[in-house]
């Protein structure tokens, strides 16, 4: 039975005889990070000044610029990400919203109900 605990953390699993397995949000939004990552088009995920500032002394966040929902074990993510330059970016968009559902569904058992992106900048490299 799931439960909000109170710190963002949700139970996936129970069993009184010998526990039960909880995720923090915050993992969920670094699988959603990583996942929009390995699509081809996307340069990074665009975050918060925090998070900016976090990566320039070598801290590495997957979930800069995501933000995940959880509620009765569905989730809602929202995330801002940068692509590269030539890219066509409705279908680089779909394709994150693919491999986000993807990748939290299968490494969660969680549902997820949308993947909103949203497009905060282009990244031309010359």
């Amino acid at each position: 039975m799931e439960k909000d605990t109170g710190k963002k953390a949700y139970v996936l699993q129970g069993d009184e005889r010998i526990g039960e397995i909880q995720i923090a949000d915050d993992v969920v939004a670094t699988i959603a990070g990583f996942a929009a990552l390995e699509v081809d088009g996307v340069a990074s995920t665009a975050g918060n000044p925090g998070g900016e500032l976090l990566s320039m002394v070598g801290v590495k966040t997957g979930n800069k610029g995501v933000k995940v929902e959880v509620i009765e074990r569905v989730v809602s993510v929202e995330m801002a990400v940068n692509l590269k330059y030539g890219y066509n970016i409705p279908a680089v968009s779909k394709k994150i919203q693919e491999k986000v559902k993807s990748a939290i569904e299968t490494m969660t058992g969680l549902t997820v109900a949308d993947v909103n992106i949203r497009i905060a900048g282009i990244e031309i490299n010359g």
